[in-house]
């Protein structure tokens, strides 16, 4: 077997494969999904606390931060 007849079957023997993988996929069934995870409320009092007193150390790092320039 020259070199070119040997990537001739490496390229049937790849093709042959993928058709036949792609023949089991049709017959197989779909697999399921995964159900979505649901997240509990929480505390939004606590949450709104929380987003304010980042949003008010980000104020004072900016403010911080454009004194120094």
């Amino acid at each position: 077997m020259d070199a070119n007849e040997k990537r001739l079957a490496a390229a049937l023997a790849a093709v042959t494969a993928y058709i036949q993988t792609e023949e089991e996929a049709l017959v197989l069934p779909p697999p399921k999904r995964p159900e979505p995870r649901r997240f509990e409320q929480g505390n939004l009092w606590g949450l709104s606390g929380r987003q304010g007193m980042m949003q008010m150390r980000n104020l004072m790092q900016m403010k911080t931060f454009n004194r120094l320039r």
